[in-house]
């Protein structure tokens, strides 16, 4: 069919929402969603599970993740989470280099953020739920073109208390990109989805992220090591996906 009324049916749809508040006035049933919280929680999560954590636990407070710990073997898991950026008591830091050192392999993570985790939380009844970072971003994108032919995707941006913030546009940015080479001529890019890829391939890493709000913030409290960790692009294979509450390797 050809001529000013042709219509071209793709096969993929994909959309960001710059706030989880987004999710709010989207029908997520049947969707497939991609979580990002850059700086830090979905960066933890996978560099958690990357190196060795059994399965990370997303929870929405302090209090369901020391729910969530109540029933498991003492020294089994590790507890870690922030709330507004301050660590909770008596939990690990929850940074990725900081929780790699407190240690994580062949552990349960349990884990409570401001956003992501809580973004991640929202996300459930999603036909399907990812985390993803710019350490990964290949390949989730790389899965989710492989194993959800035809899915509309949502990448998520997080954001900060109910606010958009750059990072996790940027990191959206990133995933369109990655998507943009896995799906080829097939997928139909919202304007937001296309905003995102623009700014990302013309921004600058790792200066983009320390000079955010957070990252200025983190580089202010000796944390501008996490912040040049967290643009590490590609540099872990593994898809983390939402099973039954548990965040594991697909």
């Amino acid at each position: 069919m050809s001529g000013a009324g042709a219509r071209f049916e793709l096969d993929h749809k994909i959309h960001v929402l710059t706030r989880k508040e987004e999710l709010d006035g989207v029908r997520v049933p049947g969707k497939v969603v991609v979580v990002l919280d850059i700086l830090f929680a979905t960066t933890t999560m996978v560099t958690a599970l990357a190196h060795g954590a059994t399965e990370v636990v997303p929870v929405g407070d302090e209090r369901a993740a020391r729910a969530a710990g109540a029933g498991r073997q003492e020294g089994s898991y590790v507890l870690s989470g922030e709330l507004m950026a301050e660590t909770l008591p008596g939990f690990a830091h929850p940074a990725p280099l900081a929780l790699l050192r407190h240690g994580v392999r062949d552990k349960a993570l349990i884990y409570s953020t401001t956003n992501g985790t809580v973004a991640m939380t929202l996300a459930a009844d999603a036909k399907r739920v990812y985390c993803g970072s710019l350490l990964n971003a290949g390949a989730v994108a790389s899965h989710v073109a492989a194993q959800h032919p035809g899915d509309t995707v949502l990448i998520l941006c997080s954001g900060s208390g109910g606010n958009f913030n750059l990072e996790d546009f940027y990191g959206a940015g990133c995933m369109v990109d990655r998507l943009a080479l896995a799906l080829g001529a097939g997928a139909d890019f919202s304007d937001a989805a296309r905003t995102s890829l623009t700014f990302f391939r013309h921004a600058q890493a790792p200066q983009v992220l320390l000079e955010c709000r957070v990252g200025r913030m983190m580089a202010a409290r000796g944390l501008a090591h996490e912040v040049e960790f967290a643009c590490r692009i590609d540099s872990l294979p593994v898809v983390p996906v939402m099973r039954e509450g548990s965040l594991q390797c697909a």
